[in-house]
């Protein structure tokens, strides 16, 4: 269903499935969507006037939407009508623009175009019209405002703009909250390159997304459950234009191992960051 999406948008999905089981909700709703879209595709607030900011908006709907009793995040959420209703929008702004890619300005073109929903009210309220969204995008390069579609230029083999990317740290960032929801199916396919390596505490190596997949939950678990903690040492630039984070981890327990530190390399793909190299190792306690 998502061949078209790009990683971003991808990720903006992946998140508004976490968002209903803190409400109680059992299906992701519009206001999920949302809430998704403004974590990964933070440049929208430009258009929501500058006091408007995710807490302003989750208290918003924490107004409107009663809270229930917190749903195991390992459930599968089915999208509500209305959420279906914006993907198929979402699909038919990047046709109306000669976009290949579904990027997260359609899913907010999208949104708004379901008048009756949460989330199309959220945005009116804030001053977000589609006839501003779509001027922006008009005046953007043919790679699009979002960092999000591919445009009409790459469609008819012009040369394509460079896109700026957010902080390759915004992607290690998305990747420790992914943890969290222990959604191990998508979590690879959403983060790691195609060529990833991961070598684990006992200098195990696994080679390839298919691989890393296949063994992803034994490895991660250790990392998602609720008494770990970990820090950012830091981070510095590698190789070209490969990024290096360095991340510190306590109470993770692996056959009875002291803390662990996992270096995590990450480099440019599409319009994204990608893991290519993951390395954990257990750090000794003087």
């Amino acid at each position: 269903m998502f061949e078209r999406y790009t990683e971003k948008a991808r990720r903006v999905i992946f998140f508004a499935r976490y968002e209903p089981s803190q409400y109680g909700s059992s299906y992701i709703d519009t206001e999920h969507l949302l809430l998704g879209l403004l974590r990964e595709a933070p440049e929208i607030v430009k258009f929501l006037g500058p006091n408007s900011v995710m807490a302003d908006i989750r208290d918003e709907i924490d107004r409107q939407v009663a809270r229930g009793d917190r749903i195991s995040t390992s459930v599968e959420m089915p999208l509500s009508a209305e959420s279906k209703k914006i993907l198929n929008l979402a699909g038919e702004e990047a046709q109306r623009l000669a976009h290949r890619w579904i990027g997260t300005e359609h899913l907010l073109l999208g949104m708004l175009r379901v008048d009756s929903s949460l989330a199309a009210r959220l945005l009116r309220d804030r001053g977000v019209k589609a006839e501003i969204v779509r001027e922006e995008l008009a005046k953007a390069p043919p790679t699009g405002s979002f960092g999000g579609a591919m445009a009409g230029s790459r469609v008819l083999n012009l040369p394509a703009v460079p896109r700026p990317r957010k902080p390759a740290i915004a992607t290690v960032d998305s990747f420790l909250a992914g943890l969290k929801l222990h959604s191990w199916e998508k979590l690879p396919t959403t983060f790691f390159a195609q060529k990833a390596q991961f070598v684990d505490s006992n200098g195990r190596r696994w080679q390839g997304l298919e691989e890393i997949e296949r063994q992803f939950e034994a490895l991660f678990a250790p990392y998602a459950k609720k008494n770990v903690t970990f820090i950012l040492e830091g981070t510095s630039a590698g190789l070209g234009d490969s990024f290096i984070a360095s991340i510190l981890w306590d109470n993770v327990v692996i056959g009875g191992e002291p803390p662990h530190r996992m270096t995590v390399i990450l480099a440019p793909e599409g319009e994204d960051w990608a893991i290519f190299f993951l390395q954990v190792t257990p750090v000794l306690i003087r």
